[in-house]
C-alpha cells in the first residue's frame, strides 16, 4: 500500500512537472510572440512617423513655394499698378497742356497780350505744382484743392462770361488728415465747364464743396447747373466724345488701381440735379488710409 500511494505520489508529481513545462514553453512561446507584435508595432509606428514627416516636409515646401509665389506675383501686381498708374498720369498732362495753350492762343490771337502773359503765368505756377506731385499716388487734401483753385481761377478766366465759381470747405474739416489722388478733381472740373456751363445759354454757377461724413471719411462735391449729361452727348461732335470717353476712362481706372492697392479709398459717384436732366453732380468719398 505504502509503495502504491509512494508511486502514485511520484506520477502526480511528474504529471505536475510535465504540466509546468507545459506551461512554460506555452508562456515562452506568448513572451516571443508578444516581442514579435512588439516589434512590429515599433516597425509600423517608425514607418508612418517617416510618412507622416515626409508629407509635412512635402506640405511645408508647397506652402513656401506658393508663399514665394505669392508674394512674388504681388510684388510684379504692384509694379505693374505703379507703371499703369504713371502711364494714365502720363496721359493728362498732355491734354491739360493742350488745353491751357490753346487758351493762350486765344489771347494771342485776340491781340490782348497782357491778358495772355498774365494766364500764362498762371498756368506756369499750376503746372510746376503739378509736376511736383506727378510721383505721389497721394498727396495731402490741402494740397489738391490749392490745384484745383489754380486750375478752376484759369478756366474762368478763359470763360469768364460762361460762369461763376466758389469753394467752400467745413470748418470741422480737416484738409491736412485726409489724402487723395494728384489732380483726381481737375478732370470732373473740367467736364463741368466745358461739357456743362460752356453750352449754357445763361451764366452758369459752379459749386465746389468740401466736407466731413464722420471721422475717418471726407466727402467732396462738385455741383453744376450745366445743360447735363444727356443734352450734353447731343451737343458734341465725334471727336469731342471720343476725347470725354477717354477722360473719364482715365479717372476711373486710376481709381480702380488705387482701390486695389490701398484698400477701396476713393469712391466717385455722379448724379443729375435736376429730374429734367440739368446739372451735374460728383460726389467723391474719401477715406482715411
Amino acid at each position: 500500500a505504502r509503495a502504491a500511494r509512494f508511486g502514485k505520489d511520484i506520477a502526480e508529481k511528474q504529471n505536475r512537472i510535465l504540466s509546468l513545462e507545459k506551461d512554460r514553453e506555452l508562456n515562452e512561446s506568448r513572451y516571443q510572440l508578444f516581442v514579435q507584435e512588439e516589434a512590429l508595432v515599433a516597425a509600423r509606428n517608425t514607418r508612418q512617423q517617416l510618412i507622416i514627416g515626409t508629407l509635412a516636409l512635402v506640405a511645408l515646401l508647397l506652402m513656401v513655394t506658393a508663399f514665394t509665389m505669392y508674394k512674388s506675383n504681388k510684388r510684379q501686381k504692384y509694379a505693374n499698378n505703379i507703371l499703369a498708374l504713371r502711364g494714365l498720369r502720363s496721359q493728362m498732362n498732355p491734354h491739360f497742356i493742350f488745353n491751357a495753350l490753346n487758351s493762350v492762343n486765344s489771347f494771342i490771337a485776340t491781340n490782348d497780350e497782357r491778358t495772355a502773359n498774365k494766364y500764362l503765368a498762371d498756368f506756369s505756377s499750376l503746372m510746376r505744382a503739378v509736376l511736383e506731385n506727378s510721383e505721389k499716388d497721394f498727396i495731402p487734401l490741402a494740397d489738391e484743392i490749392e490745384l484745383l483753385k489754380k486750375y478752376t481761377m484759369l478756366e474762368h478766366f478763359r470763360f469768364k462770361d460762361k460762369f461763376d465759381y466758389s469753394f467752400t470747405v467745413a470748418p470741422e474739416l480737416d484738409v491736412n488728415a485726409f489724402e487723395i489722388p494728384p489732380m483726381l478733381l481737375q478732370p470732373y472740373v473740367e467736364n463741368a465747364v466745358w461739357h456743362g456751363l460752356r453750352y449754357k445759354e445763361s451764366k452758369g454757377q459752379l459749386h465746389i464743396h468740401f466736407d466731413q461724413k464722420d471721422a475717418n471719411t471726407a466727402l467732396v462735391t462738385i455741383t453744376d447747373n450745366g445743360v447735363g449729361r444727356e443734352k450734353s452727348k447731343a451737343m458734341k461732335t465725334a471727336h469731342q466724345k471720343k476725347q470725354k470717353s477717354k477722360g473719364m476712362g482715365n479717372i476711373k481706372k486710376r481709381i480702380e488701381i488705387l482701390n486695389a492697392m490701398y484698400d477701396d479709398r476713393v469712391s466717385v459717384a455722379i448724379n443729375d440735379v435736376a429730374p429734367t436732366g440739368e446739372g451735374t453732380q460728383v460726389t467723391l468719398t474719401l477715406k482715411k488710409e
